[in-house]
């Protein structure tokens, strides 16, 4: 996880729970990376993926909530084999 990811640290008072919200959020990017990573999928897939993870990561710098909302979608998704073509007959 790149350190530019963490947010800047201010005097908020609810400044733990925003860490504890980076933390969960780099603990599911990775988690999602090593999930894609071992999907048998095409490259083209698998690049896909990986870059819609890397949108999410690049979200996490500006808006960490939605970030959090966007990578449980993306998981979501995965859950259900959505990024999966339908088979073919």
């Amino acid at each position: 996880m790149s350190p530019t990811l963490r947010p800047p640290r201010g005097d908020d008072p609810g400044e733990p729970e925003e860490d504890e919200l980076y933390a969960l959020v780099a603990l599911r990017l990775k988690e999602a990376h090593a999930r894609v990573r071992a999907l048998d999928v095409s490259e083209a897939e698998r690049a896909s993926l990986t870059r819609s993870l890397l949108i999410v990561t690049e979200a996490a710098k500006r808006d960490l909530p939605e970030a959090a909302r966007r990578l449980a979608r993306f998981v979501d998704d995965l859950d259900r084999g959505a990024h999966r073509p339908p088979p073919t007959p």
